[in-house]
């Protein structure tokens, strides 16, 4: 699996993402002719800049000669005029304008979903934000050909590296305040802000804004998880060059390029744990089967002397992280308990996959890894019961069964 995984940590916007996809090795000259098939009437220009000491690559749309974000700032609400209504004035592209635009393209399929895909979730945050049904939302601000450019871009960008699976850090978001259409605005925007919603942002640096919409989009819409990197095999890292220079931070996005390390399937899972010194061992069982029933990975109980040399137990959950509140909710519920301790660890574990054998009293499912293989103990177990035969026998024979279909 090809991971691209951004650092945000000066932010991100398209055109820092298709810089720093630039920058990581896909091919400028390449992205920007599928970009040439938009026909969006604009040039594109990728040159090597420095941001307070590092190296990084700038990616520039120019409508004439100027950079498109410098043109299309006054091209906010031309409704009232009617006198150059062409179907593609530069202020009104509508979302299903652009999605055929971008449809119609030549440029590779993958590219055209992904993209799609992108304009789709920002059209659904202008339009939740202004209070408007979705076809009637005018991409304004972001509509604007560079907009198009970028979005295209990171998704060609992508596309030319082979990435498979996207990740992000957390997102500075910046601070302070923004010119929009509708006036001055808290920083993040409101689409931003929206378009973010559920994923760890932070605020750190110049009061500015450091995440625009078509950066948070692009993560919202690609992105498969946030947090800390997952265990890579690096083969490339790209700097892609915001507008402005820092004084004292370099503002680039950082995206490394690499393979996940398959052998071992690392996840971010949460140990949920809680002191237990004054309940019945029944209600402690009974416990341990509802957080199983209730999505728990593991659940372990152990015996420790706790203070004054009471006998007690420690419950500890092993949990996937959607689950937090419900698991959390249980524990409290059933036990005796009166605080928990939750902390995030990464869990590794073997790919696994199951195949199923015949045995003289019925099938049963083997768990199949790199380093060996089992029977299923539920389904042994049940057989056992069922055909009155000891357990341990239908273990053998699963075993055996199992050795049979190798041989």
């Amino acid at each position: 699996m090809r991971v691209a995984y951004f650092d945000a940590f000066s932010g991100v916007s398209g055109d820092m993402t298709v810089g720093a996809l630039i920058d990581a090795g896909a091919d400028a000259q390449a992205l920007i002719h599928g970009l040439e098939h938009l026909r969006l009437g604009a040039n594109y220009k990728a040159t090597k800049t420095v941001r307070y000491g590092i190296t990084a690559t700038k990616f520039d749309v120019l409508i004439g000669d100027q950079p498109a974000d410098h043109v299309h700032d006054h091209h906010h609400h031309h409704d009232h005029d009617h006198t150059h209504e062409q179907p593609h004035d530069h202020s009104h592209r509508g979302l299903t304008q652009i999605l055929e635009l971008i449809d119609k393209a030549r440029i590779p399929a993958p590219v055209k979903a992904s993209a799609s895909r992108v304009f789709q979730v920002l059209g659904e945050a202008e339009s939740s934000v202004h209070g408007i049904p979705i076809e009637k939302v005018h991409f304004h601000e972001v509509g604007a050909v560079d907009s198009i450019a970028d979005i295209v871009g990171a998704c060609y960008g992508l596309h030319l590296l082979y990435v498979d699976e996207v990740y992000s850090a957390p997102i500075n978001v910046g601070s302070g305040t923004v010119k929009a259409a509708h006036g001055i605005l808290p920083v993040p925007a409101p689409a931003t802000a929206l378009l973010l919603k559920g994923k760890p942002i932070y605020v750190d640096g110049p009061a500015v804004e450091l995440t625009t919409p078509t950066g948070a989009a692009i993560l919202a819409a690609l992105a498969k998880g946030y947090g800390n990197m997952p265990t890579l095999s690096i083969s490339s890292l790209g700097y892609g060059a915001g507008t402005k220079d820092f004084p004292n931070r370099a503002n680039v996005l950082r995206i490394t390029i690499g393979d996940r390390l398959e052998s071992v399937e690392a996840q971010t899972v949460l140990l949920i744990e809680a002191n237990i010194d004054d309940s019945s061992p029944q209600v402690l069982g009974y416990t341990m089967d509802q957080l199983f029933l209730a999505g728990a990975l593991d659940v372990t109980l152990t015996p420790v002397l706790m203070k004054k040399n009471r006998a007690g137990h420690i419950l500890t959950v092993v949990a996937k992280q959607e689950d937090k509140d419900a698991l959390s909710n249980l524990i409290l519920r059933e036990t005796t308990t009166l605080g928990l301790r939750i902390s995030s660890a990464e869990r590794r574990t073997l790919p696994r996959e199951f195949t199923e054998v015949k045995t003289p009293y019925g099938p049963v499912r083997i768990k199949v890894t790199a380093n060996g293989f089992a029977p299923e103990f539920d389904d042994c177990q049940a057989l056992a019961r069922e055909k009155n035969v000891p357990l341990k026998e239908v273990l053998s024979a699963a075993n055996f069964a199992y050795l049979k279909t190798k041989a």
